[in-house]
């Protein structure tokens, strides 16, 4: 999936909230309600603004991954 973040850099591994609640299939509401309680993606704060890296987004979705409803894949 090519990733073009809001500033229209494709090359920038930096996404903002609703652009990695998009990728990772999530509203932007819910991705706040991780940062806010935790067991969400790592983020950045710069100036304010909250930032995903793509492999950040990447890894928090790979240590999700199940083989079945009750079996968690360890990875």
């Amino acid at each position: 999936m090519e990733v073009q973040n809001s500033s229209g850099n494709r090359n920038s591994p930096f996404l903002r909230a609703t652009e990695a609640a998009e990728y990772l299939g999530l509203t932007r509401s819910t991705l706040e309600h991780y940062r806010w309680a935790g067991g969400g993606p790592n983020y950045r704060k710069h100036g304010g603004l909250v930032f995903y890296h793509i492999d950040d987004l990447n890894d928090w979705s790979e240590r999700r991954t199940y083989r079945d409803s009750a079996t968690r894949v360890k990875k």
